[in-house]
Parts: C-alpha cells; sequence; structure tokens
C-alpha cells in the first residue's frame, strides 16, 4: 500500500466521500490522490444518474435582491429530505445559483446549468453533480424567475417560501421601499394572491366565479326565488369579496385591516413624498405540485439491523 492513513483522511476531506471509498480509490490509483479524486467523481457522476429517478420534493425557496436593488431573483432547487435543505453545502449553492442568475441572467434552467457559477470557473451543472458527489442526495433546479427593477426579496420559514415583488417607485427612498417592500412580500407569503390586481384576474376565470355565484344563490332556499336582476345584482357584490381574497391590491392590509394593501403603498409613498406601485410579484413555496417521498424509516432501520 503506496498511500497513508492521512492520504485517505485528506482525500474524504476534499472530496466528502466515505472512508472505504477514499482507500478504494487510492488503492485503484496506486495512492495518485489527483487520480484517486478524478476516480470518485467518476463514480459520483455515475451515482448521480442512479440518484435522479429520486423524488426530490424538498429543499429551499430562496429570493434575493442584487447590491443595487435593482435585479431580483426567487428561485426553487429540491433536494430528497429535510434535512439536507439545511445543510450548509446546499444552500451556498442555492445562493450561487440565485448569484448566477442575477449577472448572467439565463433563459431557463438548461441556460443555468451551462451557465459558469458566478465566483468560480465551473459550470453550474459540474457544480450540481458535485454537490450531488458530496451530500449524496438528488439535487434538483426546479425553476427561477427574475426581474429587473426595484426589487425587494423576502424568504418565509428558512426556505419554505420565497417572494420577489417588483415596483416601480418616483422620488421613494431606498429604505422606504425595502421596508414597505417586506410587508407586501410578508403578505404575499402568508395570503397567496393568485393576481396582482382585480384588472389581471382572466376573463375566464371571472365568468367561471360568476356561473359557480349564481348557481349557489339559485341553490340557496332563501335567495332563489328572487327576481334574476336582484340575482345578478347579488353576483356582482360577491365578485367584490373575490377580489378582495384573491388580489393583492385589493386584499385588507394584513398589519392594518382599515386599508387596502394598494391604499397602505400609496400612503407610505406620500408619506415619503413620491409615488410606488407593485408591478409583478412571484411566490414560490418549495415542493409545491411535486410528488412527495414516502419513506418507511422503521423498515429501513429494521433492514439496517438485519
Amino acid at each position: 500500500m503506496n498511500f497513508t492513513a492521512k492520504d485517505v483522511a485528506d482525500l474524504r476531506a476534499k472530496t466528502g466521500c466515505g472512508m472505504m471509498d477514499c482507500k478504494k480509490a487510492l488503492t485503484e490509483a496506486e495512492g495518485d490522490v489527483e487520480k484517486a479524486t478524478e476516480i470518485l467523481r467518476e463514480k459520483g457522476l455515475a451515482a448521480s444518474v442512479k440518484k435522479a429517478s429520486r423524488i426530490a420534493a424538498e429543499g429551499v425557496a430562496y429570493a434575493m435582491v442584487s447590491e443595487c436593488g435593482k435585479v431580483g431573483v426567487v428561485i426553487e432547487v429540491n433536494a430528497e429530505t429535510d434535512f439536507v435543505a439545511k445543510n450548509a453545502q446546499f444552500i451556498d449553492f442555492v445562493k450561487t445559483c440565485a448569484e448566477t442568475v442575477i449577472y448572467e441572467n439565463p433563459a431557463d434552467v438548461e441556460a443555468l446549468l451551462a451557465a459558469k457559477a458566478h465566483g468560480s470557473d465551473m459550470t453550474v451543472d459540474a457544480m450540481l453533480k458535485d454537490k450531488i458527489l458530496t451530500i449524496g442526495e438528488n439535487i434538483k433546479i426546479r425553476r427561477f424567475v427574475r426581474y429587473e427593477g426595484d426589487c425587494v426579496a423576502y424568504v418565509h420559514g428558512g426556505g419554505r417560501i420565497g417572494v420577489l415583488v417588483r415596483f416601480e417607485t418616483e422620488n421613494v427612498p431606498a429604505e422606504v421601499l425595502n421596508e414597505c417592500g417586506k410587508d407586501v412580500a410578508m403578505q404575499i407569503a402568508a395570503l397567496n394572491p393568485a393576481y396582482l390586481d382585480k384588472s389581471t384576474v382572466p376573463a375566464e376565470a371571472l365568468d367561471k366565479e360568476k356561473e359557480i355565484l349564481m348557481v349557489q344563490i339559485q341553490n340557496d332556499p332563501k335567495n332563489s326565488k328572487k327576481p334574476q336582476n336582484i340575482i345578478e345584482k347579488m353576483v356582482t357584490g360577491r365578485i367584490g369579496k373575490f377580489y378582495e381574497n384573491n388580489c393583492l391590491l385589493q386584499q385588507a392590509f394584513v398589519k392594518n385591516g382599515d386599508l387596502s394593501v394598494e391604499q397602505y403603498i400609496a400612503e407610505e409613498a406620500k408619506k415619503a413624498g413620491g409615488t410606488m406601485k407593485v408591478t409583478d410579484f412571484v411566490r414560490f413555496e418549495k415542493g409545491e405540485g411535486l410528488e412527495k417521498r414516502n419513506d418507511d424509516f422503521a423498515s429501513e432501520v429494521a433492514n439496517m439491523v438485519k
């Protein structure tokens, strides 16, 4: 054996692989550390292909804004377990992905993977495969949205929800934008509005809601015998409630129910001597719409004991 226990330990520290894997790689490489590293990476890449079929529905939704405050991103990166989602290496990788989106402006996830990772000579894809090797779980970059403009980012619950809000402002100090923006982002995280404003509700969605409300009223014994024009007025009134529940700017502001979100933003802008309005927002919740793992840990532990 032409390598020492220290060589094994050093290789393990460098690659994050198990002690026995490092020892086998050094044996195969006849003590050449660089060659052993290459062997482990090759095996790790092969393992990552197998891992790619495993369900990755945990992870984090992360949002950040560039130092100038004029570019923002919200991104979701998935892992297999919540435990790994708290791993420092995983979190650093997610932040690197977000920074790469900000500075490289990739068109989609495929372009992001091909881009050089911010602050590194590696591509994002190579870095992803390296993390799969060292962390030992399937990891996937699922989606991202990038905005240019006056942006505010908010991350809720340690990465359970990420929110990005874009504003149009005039003569509003950065501190006022950030404070107001955080309030609005927290509202979005908590109440998950489907639309920005009542004017942005698609006609088909509105027609469907009116149809449902009409049937509800007609099926109500107290209202079913009322004249059609009265029923139509009742539907119009209830549509207002639909806007209040589903449109961000028409929602009651959670910190002051006497104001709508739109009124709150206008008041804060007026106090600052300028104007401010929300033009876009996006809310990512980790794992939404994804199949979840269904691990039977009791059986797994029993099998390990056997």
